[in-house]
């Protein structure tokens, strides 16, 4: 997780424990965060997102030796981007703030720019689907969800017209379907990706949309087996889950109403750019659990209660799981829980089905370079980039 200047590390399998806090300076104004299993790297988008925010930068981390490689400063915003599964390309919008229409196609590997793709205004968020063939444009001030295809940075489709303004997104695994939200509107929309028309507009039954930072529902996810989707509604501080098995045929069915403990009002601390608490769902790679960006909560996706709070969480909607095996990074959920998109490593290759393990206790624990954790225990870790004390919390044996 990401407070301000900091990434916060905690071991989802052994019950959420803080295993780490590595200070990144740099890491300053957050507008998006994506992580290559492939390279080692993590990147953040920092800065201005355009307009009268100013410019932004795009930062390269190496995870596994906990140092910044290099900074790529831009002459627009820079704004919630995404990485190929290989990665070897970043899509890295010039911001919801902007009155352009681009997404950088950006080289992983330098912070080159290659190639632009122009969609629609204020580019926003981003998600490149699980076979890296597609990247889905999400700008916040049009009506249309923009496909282009990552061969040829060309739009090959449009979703749409959605309600004005589009805000967080997500798919399913197979790509049939797009759930959006938009600006001002509790709920979200389903599109067909195949025709580009709108199935199904849904609102939580009994509550109505308040004052809230652009958007009553910025947050939206799919469980892994593409069967639920959680929506946020921060004026009114919960969640609400749908099945969605039902699809084409039926509009999703609401199977649950979850009360966030904490309210989402007032702003993160410390603060590091756009500070109120606008909202964020992710879903854990495994389906169990779902994490409440700029709430603090977990929600146990089995009994769609709250499973515990983490501090970091509160302070930051920047996310995302990595599973690892000694030094070797796995794979991940990236920020954007898309449906169906990975497996967890089998039984044969870890020792236990549907988790993967460290080594053997017998042997050393790895160490990673200066000022980072020890590897011990369980290996699913959930990451938060945030704004804290330049501090080292060590899991201690």
């Amino acid at each position: 997780m990401f407070p301000d200047r900091e990434i916060d590390v905690y071991d989802i399998d052994d019950g959420f424990a803080l295993v780490a806090r590595w200070h990144v300076p740099e890491a300053h104004a957050l507008r998006g965060v994506a992580v290559s299993p492939a390279t080692g790297r993590l990147y953040f988008s920092v800065g201005g997102n355009g307009g009268a925010s100013g410019d932004g930068s795009l930062i390269a981390y190496n995870i596994l030796s906990n140092r910044v490689l290099w900074v790529r400063r831009f002459r627009t915003g820079t704004d919630s981007l995404a990485i190929t599964p290989n990665g070897r390309t970043l899509f890295v919008p010039e911001g919801e703030r902007s009155f352009g229409t681009i997404w950088y196609v950006v080289v992983a590997a330098t912070g080159r720019i290659e190639n632009e793709i122009h969609a629609g205004p204020g580019p926003h968020n981003t998600i490149v689907s699980p076979d890296g063939r597609l990247v889905y444009l999400g700008p916040r001030n049009s009506r249309w969800l923009y496909v282009a295809s990552t061969a040829t940075d060309r739009i090959v489709r449009r979703i749409g017209p959605l309600e004005p303004g589009v805000r967080p997104f997500t798919i399913d695994g197979s790509q049939r379907y797009a759930f959006t939200t938009a600006t001002g509107i509790l709920g979200f929309q389903v599109s067909s990706i195949r025709s580009g028309r709108v199935l199904y507009t849904v609102h939580p039954s009994g509550f109505t949309g308040g004052r809230s930072l652009g958007t009553p529902s910025h947050g939206i996810s799919i469980t892994p087996d593409n069967r639920e989707v959680d929506v946020i509604d921060v004026p009114n501080g919960y969640v609400h889950a749908y099945d969605v098995t039902g699809l084409p045929a039926r509009a999703p069915r609401l199977i649950a109403n979850i009360r966030l403990r904490p309210n989402m009002k007032g702003k993160e601390q410390p603060c590091g750019g756009d500070c109120g608490r606008a909202g964020w769902l992710q879903t854990s790679i495994d389906g169990k659990w779902l994490f409440v960006g700029d709430d603090g909560d977990v929600l146990d996706l089995r009994s769609h209660r709250i499973a515990k709070v983490l501090p970091a969480l509160r302070n930051s909607r920047y996310m995302f799981e990595l599973v690892w095996r000694g030094r070797t990074l796995l794979q991940t959920s990236t920020r954007s829980s898309i449906g169906g998109r990975v497996r967890r490593p089998t039984r044969s290759s870890t020792g236990s089905a549907g988790r993967s393990r460290p080594e053997k206790a017998s042997q050393p624990p790895v160490r990673f370079d200066s000022n980072t954790v020890t590897r011990r225990g369980k290996s699913s870790w959930a990451i938060t980039p945030s704004t804290a004390t330049a501090t080292s919390a060590q899991k201690t044996p």
